[in-house]
């Protein structure tokens, strides 16, 4: 559907716009070309892709600021129930991470929203507090009472929204949102105004509305793929032409049903939006939302010592673990960086290359997010150098014919059932004893089961 939209594009004056703010770009993207055209200029990093490609001199993906929304989209999450502490805890513990904003639930929800907020903004933390809040007036005016330094104004513009859910049409939608927008913006606070179901919305009513709102001064517009169903070629799309209509920041919402939502979320920051909404493990209406650890790995990917700089990676895991309790679930065995999956290595070919080097195989280093990486040695796709490493680590005097021997038995007791780290330990040890007389290899062979290990 939006790129049958973009066809339509025919309005001169809408074009005019695009031209001329596209021209303003023009003196960074010949600062990129000629960075790009000097390869001296660019730091070697053999962590990062040598086919990245050329920037976008639209690009903000070393210059973005997170909306972090598990306290607003997280509550919508199906098992989600925060108390005011829980909140507080939550608040702050994103606030030590170092995000830019937190987003609250509206104040318009219930009597517990409305004193939750307040109770947030008391704690003068430094993100910035954001609450967000349906187009309508008396929304508007109960979220200024709490004190928060902004306002996320929302209201849906895809056929189906103004069909089914507020039954409005453009002309009302934009004079309902002239109204709230220069309110907030008349008692000094900042306002983001974001349409609902963007990608479903016709592009022209969308850019209309968008350029009435950017004239208005807000701080931020907003698109919103509240069913999933973008991907990041329409993502790209869309994002580049509002770059061209509107003055202002560009905060970008995905919802994660199809699985695009990270990638969905670097495609707009790849075409200049400036703002990503997240919530801690993803949590949100549905399937959520691109998740805080997710898209911090992604951005460190592309920029590492911009992240580094900006975030306390460390307190990642905290958080992350704060919040899986809150709403009884387990972090994802493969959740990006704090899964226990996500540093542990167990083919024998990546064992030996990453204790070489590390880089080899993996993108993020984990003591930069306080972790570690941990080769598994106890399974029939071990390696010699896995277990050498396991043995210099005990301490032991073993040589590397022995490492050998014992990868050998490790790997056949193995297809019987994996060795835990225990076995494998008790192995090398006991093994290590028996040279004093002679006996280590008698041991190996003595040794028909992993329970024979077990039991010692």
């Amino acid at each position: 559907m939006l790129s049958s939209t973009f066809s339509r594009l025919t309005n001169p004056a809408l074009i005019t716009s695009i031209a001329r703010r596209q021209a303003l770009c023009a003196p960074v993207a010949a600062r990129n070309l000629a960075t790009m055209s000097n390869p001296t200029s660019l730091t070697k990093d053999p962590s990062r892709s040598s086919i990245s490609g050329a920037s976008s001199y639209l690009s903000n993906v070393s210059d973005f600021k997170i909306i972090e929304s598990t306290l607003r989209e997280g509550e919508q999450f199906a098992n989600a129930f925060f108390t005011t502490e829980k909140k507080i805890e939550i608040a702050k513990a994103l606030d030590d991470f170092g995000v830019e904003y937190l987003e609250l639930t509206s104040p318009a929800a219930s009597t517990q929203s409305y004193n939750d907020c307040r109770a947030i903004v008391d704690l003068n933390l430094n993100a910035k507090i954001l609450t967000h809040v349906r187009c309508h007036m008396d929304d508007a005016k109960l979220a200024v009472q709490t004190g928060v330094d902004g306002l996320d104004v929302v209201i849906g513009t895809s056929s189906f929204l103004r069909e089914f859910s507020h039954g409005k049409d453009m002309q009302y939608i934009i004079d309902t949102a002239t109204e709230v927008i220069q309110y907030i913006k008349g008692e000094g606070l900042e306002v983001r105004f974001s349409s609902e179901d963007s990608f479903r919305s016709d592009i022209v009513d969308l850019l209309n509305l968008y350029r009435a709102v950017d004239k208005l001064g807000v701080n931020r517009v907003g698109i919103a793929d509240t069913v999933g169903c973008a991907s990041p070629d329409q993502v790209s799309e869309l994002v580049r032409t509002l770059r061209g209509v509107v003055s202002c920041d560009i905060e970008c919402h995905f919802h994660n049903d199809t699985g695009c939502a990270i990638a969905n979320a670097f495609a707009a920051l790849q075409n200049g939006a400036t703002h990503v909404d997240t919530s801690v493990l993803g949590i949100g209406e549905r399937n959520g939302i691109p998740s805080l650890g997710g898209f911090i790995a992604r951005m460190y990917a592309v920029d590492k010592e911009y992240v580094k700089g900006k975030y306390n990676l460390s307190k990642l895991r905290d958080i992350e673990n704060i919040v899986a309790d809150a709403v009884g679930v387990s972090v994802p065995f493969n959740n990006p960086i704090t899964g226990y999956c996500a540093f542990t290595h167990k083919a024998g070919i990546h064992a030996k290359a990453i204790l070489n080097n590390p880089s080899t195989y993996e993108i993020l280093r984990p003591e930069d997010f306080g972790m570690t990486r941990y080769v598994a040695i106890g399974h029939r796709l071990t390696g010699w150098n896995a277990v050498k490493n396991r043995v210099d680590q005990l301490g032991l005097p073993l040589t590397d014919a022995d490492c050998k021997k014992i990868t050998n038995k490790i790997k056949n007791l193995a297809d019987i059932r994996p060795l835990s780290l225990d076995d494998v330990d008790k192995l090398l040890q006991r093994y290590d004893e028996a040279k004093t007389d002679d006996s280590h290899h008698a041991i190996l062979e003595s040794i028909d089961t992993p329970d024979q290990i077990t039991q010692w």
